[in-house]
Parts: C-alpha cells; sequence; structure tokens
C-alpha cells in the first residue's frame, strides 16, 4: 500500500512539473537578449527592491504631458521591466489545487 501511495505521490509531482518547465523555457527564449544580465541576477535585496519602487513612483509622478510618444513607450517599457523583475525575484512557490489537495490527503493518511 505504501508503495502505490509513493508511486502515485511521484507521479503527482512529475505531471505538475511539466507546465513549470514548459513556462521557463517561454522566459528563456523571451530573454536571450539579455543573456549576461540573467547570469548576473540573483535574489534582490530589500534596498535593490526599494530602488526600484522609487523609480517606478518618480515615473508615475513626471509631467508626461510634453513628452512624445517615443519617450512615453520608453518609461512604459522600463515600468514593465521593473514590475516583471520585482514579480520575478518575489520567490512565492505556486502550488496547483488538485496538487495541494492530494498532498493534504497523504498527510492525513500517512
Amino acid at each position: 500500500m505504501k508503495k502505490i501511495i509513493f508511486f502515485v505521490f511521484v507521479l503527482i509531482f512529475a505531471f505538475s512539473a511539466a507546465p513549470v518547465l514548459a513556462n521557463g523555457a517561454e522566459e528563456n527564449s523571451a530573454s536571450e537578449n539579455n543573456a549576461t544580465k540573467a547570469k548576473t541576477e540573483n535574489k534582490l535585496s530589500d534596498e535593490e527592491v526599494k530602488k526600484l519602487v522609487e523609480r517606478v513612483e518618480e515615473i508615475r509622478e513626471m509631467d508626461k504631458s510634453e513628452m512624445n510618444s517615443k519617450e512615453k513607450r520608453a518609461l512604459r517599457k522600463e515600468v514593465k521591466e521593473i514590475k516583471e523583475n520585482v514579480k520575478k525575484h518575489s520567490g512565492t512557490i505556486y502550488i496547483g489545487g488538485s496538487t495541494l489537495l492530494i498532498i493534504i490527503l497523504l498527510i492525513i493518511l500517512l
């Protein structure tokens, strides 16, 4: 009985890892032009996150009425990159509902 539970547990994690790996491939292909940037980045410290947030607030407070469309587009792109960078390094782990349910059931059974 324990062997079956173990194999079911392994299969669940194996199948839940496939979407995560597929998502990672899209990020790598999208950031091929920033290959050196990806190698040097690790976790963001609190100071770096604070600086990025201050930069976003600074951009939001700017008077954009006298800017042309290219400058506005560059600012939007910068804000978008900052948000993606902070989101990517936030350290959250996503677990699907069915995987969570099966983990809880396994904990209860064992």
